[in-house]
């Protein structure tokens, strides 16, 4: 029987995408706000003398307003970049490179993106020092072991808001007072939580925060880094040019990008609280569902600090590859899209204390703003009969 022959409720079109940690699609209304600036109004934002590029600049300012009006910052404060990780690159090596004089080691946690730990890797290999935080069984760190890592030389801490994986949310507000009474700068990766949950790096003590569009309905290829307006935060570019943003990231910005970006977070402004609540019950629905119609499934990472979003699940005896080979009209992931052509345990899973068997059958879902309940009813379905189906088979080997 084909894929479509088994929907039962006509509403439901397949493929269903439930991958929004990977990426998200764009919003109708971030499209027609990007629009204008490619055809009409495509002027460069640097190019003072004339009215496309007073149209530009006008478009890219609107957006800081708005990015910034979404994290308590002020709009000065944000400097756009490429993405996530050239943010989290900048920030990284720009705290390094600005306070070698004051130190060189830097903190942060075993189950980071691989954007911060490869960074804090290339670090390492000229000169600096770097602790790896563990975390606990829920994902999250231990607060006690954040403090006794502190050193006279330490300079940053990196942290993510949510995790890409488990969705597991820091507790922000009490990393961030330890950072400030100690005069260590705090960098945050919140690409994942912003959008979702309150971000505020007023009462969460940020300096520097990664942000991204594409996770949060816009475009791909634009990010932000918030940069705390403050004496003692110095930051060293790592592209040189024209001395745009500040000068701490020259090149031409990416216009339809940053209008993008700037009205996916308005919406979110808007949005955010009713949008949350939604998506939460619909995980909440697919969750309860599979833990009550199959035996032998973990959930990963706390449920309590949690983005609305995000179920990561185990479902012992079921390889997570074989499995999403039978929901092939499902977008689900593995593990991280970034690491996902790597057949291999999960490094933030283990990180869990997850065994290999465990945390390779693992499957994240990611549910979004455009996702519907019958659609999770279908992806339930379809999960409960793959699973059992591949346990049947395992038995009858």
């Amino acid at each position: 029987m084909s894929s479509a022959a088994q929907v039962k409720d006509s509403s439901v079109q397949l493929p269903i995408y439930l991958d929004h940690h990977a990426t998200t699609p764009v919003d109708p209304r971030v499209l027609d706000a990007m629009l204008p600036y490619f055809t009409g109004k495509f002027g460069n934002a640097a190019s003072h003398s004339h009215a496309f590029g007073w149209d530009a600049s006008a478009a890219v300012e609107n957006a800081r307003r708005q990015i910034a009006q979404l994290i308590g910052a002020s709009a000065g404060e944000i400097i756009f970049t490429s993405g996530a990780t050239e943010s989290d690159n900048l920030a990284i090596k720009g705290v390094a490179e600005a306070c070698c004089d004051r130190g060189n080691h830097i903190i942060t946690v075993v189950s980071e993106h691989k954007a911060v730990l490869d960074t804090c890797k290339h670090l390492e290999k000229s000169g600096g020092k770097v602790t790896y935080l563990p975390v606990r069984v829920d994902g999250l760190i231990d607060l006690d072991q954040l403090k006794d890592a502190f050193t006279n030389a330490t300079v940053l801490v990196s942290i993510m808001a949510a995790n890409n994986e488990i969705g597991v949310l820091q507790p922000m507000e009490e990393i961030g007072k330890l950072c400030r009474e100690r005069g260590v700068i705090f960098h945050s990766d919140a690409v994942q939580a912003l959008g979702k949950v309150p971000l505020d790096v007023q009462r969460m003590n940020l300096d520097l925060v990664s942000l991204t569009a594409h996770k949060c309905y816009g475009p791909k290829g634009c990010g932000a880094l918030y940069v705390r307006r403050a004496p003692e935060l110095r930051l060293t570019a790592m592209i040189d040019g024209g001395g745009h943003e500040r000068g701490m990231r020259s090149g031409t910005l990416n216009v339809p990008g940053i209008a993008g970006f700037g009205k996916t977070c308005e919406i979110a402004l808007q949005e955010m609280p009713e949008e949350s609540r939604r998506i939460a019950g619909l995980r909440n629905r697919l969750r309860d569902r599979l833990l009550a119609e199959l035996d032998g499934v973990l959930i990963n990472g706390s449920m309590e600090r949690r983005l609305p979003g995000n179920l990561n699940m185990s479902f012992c005896g079921v390889e997570g590859e074989i499995l999403m080979t039978g929901l092939r009209d499902i977008a689900v992931s593995g593990g991280s899209a970034c690491s996902s052509d790597k057949v291999e345990p999960s490094y933030v899973l283990k990180a869990l204390g997850l065994s290999d068997d465990d945390a390779i059958s693992a499957i994240r879902f990611g549910i979004g703003r455009f996702n519907t309940q019958a659609e999770i009813d279908f992806v339930a379905d379809r999960v409960v009969e793959a699973v059992k189906g591949l346990r049947e088979v395992a038995i009858g080997k």
